[in-house]
C-alpha cells in the first residue's frame, strides 16, 4: 500500500545518482540532455495542487534508463510536483498491483494527488513503443529489438513519454471533482 511515509521512503533523482548505480554515466548523461518543453511545464503548472510521482524502476532496467531522468527532469520542472524512486524487487506488492499483463515490467510511474491517493499509473514505455515491442518487437532476437527500442528513444527525446504523463495527469483532474464529491 502506498502511503505517505512510504513515498518519502524513495529516493530523489538526486540521491539516486549519488550512489553507485550501473551505467552511471549513461543515467546522468541522459538528464543532462532532456529539455522539457514550455508547453508540457505550463500544462502541469495551469492544473493546480500538488503532484506526487512515484516511480518503481531499478538501474539496471534499460527503459529506466530511457524514462526515469526524464520524468526526473519534468517534476523539477514544475512547481507542483515531485518524484520518488523505489527499487522494484523491494516493493513487489506496489508493484503486483500495477503489472504489464503479468509482467513486472518497470518502470512504472504511478501518480498520486496531494493526499497521497493514486489517481493513475504509466508504464512500463510510451504507448506506441510497447504496441511495436508487442506486436513486432518480441518476434526480433533480443539484440535486435533492443537497438530498435533505443533508437525509438534516441528519436523521440522523451517527447512521447512527457506527453503520455501530462495527460494521465490533466485525465486524474478531470475525475477529481467527481472523486472528491463522493468522499
Amino acid at each position: 500500500m502506498i502511503t505517505k511515509a512510504r513515498y518519502c521512503e524513495g529516493e530523489t533523482f538526486a540521491e539516486f545518482l549519488a550512489r553507485p548505480i550501473k551505467d552511471h554515466e549513461l543515467w546522468v548523461a541522459l538528464y543532462k540532455r532532456v529539455t522539457i518543453p514550455i508547453e508540457i511545464s505550463a500544462r502541469v503548472e495551469a492544473l493546480g495542487g500538488h503532484w506526487h510521482l512515484l516511480v518503481l524502476s531499478e538501474d539496471w532496467c534499460g527503459d529506466s534508463v530511457n524514462i526515469v531522468p526524464i520524468i526526473a527532469k519534468l517534476a523539477e520542472s514544475v512547481s507542483n510536483m515531485d518524484m520518488r524512486i523505489l527499487a522494484r524487487d523491494e516493493n513487489l506488492d506496489i508493484m503486483d498491483t500495477h503489472l504489464t499483463g503479468k509482467s513486472r515490467s518497470i518502470p512504472i510511474v504511478i501518480l498520486l494527488n496531494q493526499k497521497y491517493q493514486e489517481c493513475g499509473w504509466w508504464g512500463p514505455r510510451p504507448s506506441e513503443l510497447q504496441r511495436w515491442v508487442v506486436e513486432k518487437g518480441m518476434q526480433l532476437p533480443k539484440a535486435e529489438r533492443y537497438r530498435e527500442v533505443r533508437t525509438f528513444y534516441a528519436r523521440d527525446h522523451g517527447l512521447t513519454t512527457m506527453r503520455e504523463i501530462v495527460e494521465m495527469l490533466e485525465r486524474c483532474c478531470v475525475q477529481r471533482p467527481a472523486t472528491a464529491s463522493a468522499n
